[in-house]
């Protein structure tokens, strides 16, 4: 989410990070029920398809990808269509870290005012934990070699850098100025 708003702030982007889907839904349903998995993968689809058929430059989107899980790679490519099929380009920023850092970023003062989930510290540190015992969360560089992908570990990275890095690889234009809620390249 960090990295998504560094991105948002220098190229005028939206930034759609996974919990404006998943926050609202988990006031009526627990997570991971069928309910919840709907509600959640509608409210995405439905949002990225407008995103994609609007006049918007495009769409930052985060998304917890278990590699080893044909459905979140179905997922993935569901989220993506949209923007193909108008031409648009694609891209993946793959963020790796050490578990050990994202437990201390898991508690972070801005993850938490965004994500009130994640603010049972405790049941979002175990989660944490049992996610990465249960799913393969990292590529594992299987993508490495193609031109819409870049995979960084951002453990001792400040956010900044790693959106910059994104930026300067995918060659996103960079919004130069603003002029009446108007973006200039």
């Amino acid at each position: 989410m960090t990295v998504g708003e560094q991105i948002a702030a220098r190229t005028g982007l939206r930034l759609f990070h996974n919990h404006l889907a998943i926050e609202p839904v988990l006031r009526f349903f627990p997570f991971g029920s069928p309910p919840f998995g709907r509600l959640v993968d509608r409210f995405r689809c439905d949002l990225i398809e407008e995103v994609a058929a609007s006049d918007l430059p495009g769409l930052i989107f985060t998304y917890v990808w278990a590699f080893d899980l044909p459905e979140d790679e179905r997922a993935v490519e569901q989220f993506a269509e949209p923007f193909r099929r108008r031409g648009g380009r694609v891209l993946y920023l793959e963020l790796e870290a050490s578990q050990e850092e994202r437990l201390q970023r898991n508690q972070g003062a801005s993850r938490i005012a965004e994500k009130p989930s994640k603010r049972d510290v405790a049941f979002s540190q175990r989660n944490l934990l049992e996610l990465d015992e249960r799913h393969r969360l990292s590529s594992e560089g299987q993508f490495d070699d193609r031109t819409d992908y870049l995979r960084v570990d951002n453990t001792r990275t400040e956010p900044a850098d790693v959106a910059a890095r994104a930026i300067f690889h995918f060659g996103i234009p960079l919004q130069l100025a603003q002029e009446g809620g108007r973006a200039h390249s």
